[in-house]
Parts: structure tokens; sequence; C-alpha cells
């Protein structure tokens, strides 16, 4: 089993290749058609994600995973084909969200643990059946405002990150490679060296929890933050600080038993969101693949041009193929924006 892990691990880090995050909950992806003014239902959700699925080059190319939802996993595509079996097809490794939503954390009054390990150990028995090879836990670790360090407290580092091990030793329990996400998030006015101390803290807290657990290392995968700017901090900070910065908590903090990491891109615009992980790859040597895990920055182009229509198909899909093929240039750190601009 343990070797099995481990080849898992270092598929979903191939070098030049990213997750695709298509996970999002059937309130959140509401959200998104709302915001294309399309209706949600198990049929629309079902042919958007078919249609990024059915991306044969973006697929084949650029993505060694995909992050399904409860709902996802078990859906068929139009002709009758699971869904799971359009990505193994590709060559692509399917995953599984398993946390049950981020709740109020009791004695920590504005802050959020992780839940869902409730019966966990029966549904990874299930996703396995149904071809999940990997699996997401997301934690959220939120900092407060106006300069208040009174957020994240030890309480929220530690509940999340001891969920967080929790999770990940039975998701290997069962064959499943965990991809453990304690997600410090940028909505606040904080500045860069504030992200830098969080999630500094909260990923020295996970992997002491996660050697706690007897979790093996080297069949996970990391899914974090960048270190980066509040959104609403006056001071932005440039690309190259954004890497150097990340790059240095990264070297702090995680062991190079870790086969790869994968960024979350937490809010960031599409074309930030890849010039700072090409910045990172370009310009360090390091131990892991570091590589994408994004949603958003790699679905709010082809949702767009997609707008609910299956007859916006080839337009979408276009669209999805150009944003996989840029961060899969930065995650060899060979994407230029003068790159970005012609292959727009």
């Amino acid at each position: 089993m343990t070797e099995t892990l481990h080849d898992i691990a270092q598929k979903m880090v191939a070098t030049g290749k990213g997750i695709l995050a298509a996970d999002e909950s059937t309130g959140t992806i509401k959200k998104r058609f709302d915001s294309i003014n399309t209706t949600s239902t198990e049929d629309s959700r079902r042919d958007y994600r078919e249609m990024l699925l059915r991306t044969d080059e973006a697929m084949h190319n650029y993505i060694s995973g995909v992050i399904l939802y409860d709902e996802t996993i078990r859906q068929k595509a139009q002709d009758g084909t699971p869904l799971v079996e359009l990505i193994k097809a590709a060559g692509s490794v399917p995953g599984i969200k398993v946390d049950a939503g981020a709740k109020d954390l009791a004695g920590s009054p504005g802050e959020k643990v992780t839940e869902g390990l409730d019966g966990l150990r029966e549904r990874f028995a299930e996703y396995h059946d149904l071809g999940a090879r990997f699996a997401k836990w997301r934690a959220v670790i939120d900092i407060s405002r106006g300069g208040d360090t009174s957020m994240p407290s030890h309480n929220c580092i530690h509940a999340n990150a001891h969920a967080l091990a929790r999770y990940a030793a039975l998701a290997q329990e069962r064959g499943i490679v965990p991809i453990v996400e304690p997600e410090v998030l940028m909505d606040g006015d904080h500045d860069i060296a504030r992200c830098e101390e969080v999630t500094t803290w909260a990923l020295k807290e996970l992997y002491q929890e996660l050697y706690f657990a007897g979790v093996d290392l080297e069949g996970t995968v990391l899914k974090p933050n960048m270190i980066i700017s509040g959104k609403l901090c006056p001071t932005q900070a440039s690309v190259g600080e954004v890497a150097e910065r990340t790059v240095k908590v990264l070297k702090a903090c995680v062991p190079s038993a870790v086969p790869g990491i994968v960024f979350l891109s937490g809010g960031q615009s599409d074309v930030d969101a890849t010039a700072h992980l090409n910045a990172m790859n370009a310009g360090y040597d390091l131990p892991w693949n570091l590589s994408f895990s994004y949603g958003r920055a790699l679905q709010a182009a082809p949702l767009a041009a997609w707008g609910g229509d299956n007859n916006n198909w080839s337009k979408a899909q276009a669209a999805f193929l150009h944003r996989a093929r840029m961060n899969g240039l930065a995650a060899t750190g060979n994407w230029t924006e003068q790159v970005e601009k012609e292959a727009a």
C-alpha cells in the first residue's frame, strides 16, 4: 500500500502538470452559475464539468489530477461514461473532497474548524470503490484586521492541524493520498510579513500533527497558500517578493520527504496566480515539485465562455486549455508575460 501511495503522489505532482479543483459544493457552484445567469441543476453541473474533462489536450498535457465533489464522482457523461472514467482515460488521477466545511470553532469567536471526520473511514471505502485515489481536506485560518493579532488563536491553528492529521491517516489507511490544505486567507488588510508569520506557524503545527498521527509524508501532497499581501492591504507585494517569501517559508517548514506542493490560488487573479508560481520555479532550486491546484484561476475564463450554453463548448474548452497551458509552463518556470499575451 505504501508503494502505491507514493506512486499516486508522484503522479499528482508530475512535472509540468497540476490539479484541477472541480470540487465546488452545490452552493458554491450555484454562485458561479448565478454569475453567468445559468440555473444550477444536476444536468447543468454535469454538462459544465464534462466540458472541462473532455478538453483532451489540457487534460492529457497539463492536468495530473481532478478533485471532484460527492455528486460529481457519481455522475455519468451525456453518453453514459462515468466522469471518473473520462479522468482516468486522460491519464489523470481522480480525487474527492471529503471535508464537511468550516464551522464555528467553540471558544474562539470568529474562527473556524473544518468538520467531517465522523464516518470518514466508511466514506473513504466507498470513494475508493468509486475510483478516487486522492482526497482533499481544507482548513481555513483567518487573520484579524486592523493590526489586531488575536486571530488566529492557538486553538484554531491546533484544532485544524489535528483534524488534517486525523483525516490524512484515515485516507492512507484506505490507500488514498491525502492533500492537506491549511489555507491562510488573503481576505484581510494584513501585510505580507503577517501572512508569512501565520503561515509558518500553521505549517509547523501541521507537520508536527502529521508526525504524531503516523502519516507517511511521501504519500501526501501539500496544498498551501502563497505568502501574499492581504487583499485590503494598501501595499501589495511584488511577484518577486511573493516568490521569495513563499520559498523561505516552505524551506523552513516542509520536510523534503513531501513529494510535491500544489498551491491554491486563494482569490488571486488568473495571471497573478500563474506569475507567482512561475517566479518560484524559475528562480529557486527546491527539493519539491511546485505546481498548482487551482479552482477559480483555471475555471473563471471557461465558465464565462460557456455561459450555460453547450453550443459554446469549443470556445470554453479553448479558454480552459489556455489557462491550463499557462500554468503548466509556470510549473516548470517557463511562463512569460509575452507567452501569455501571444497565446491569449
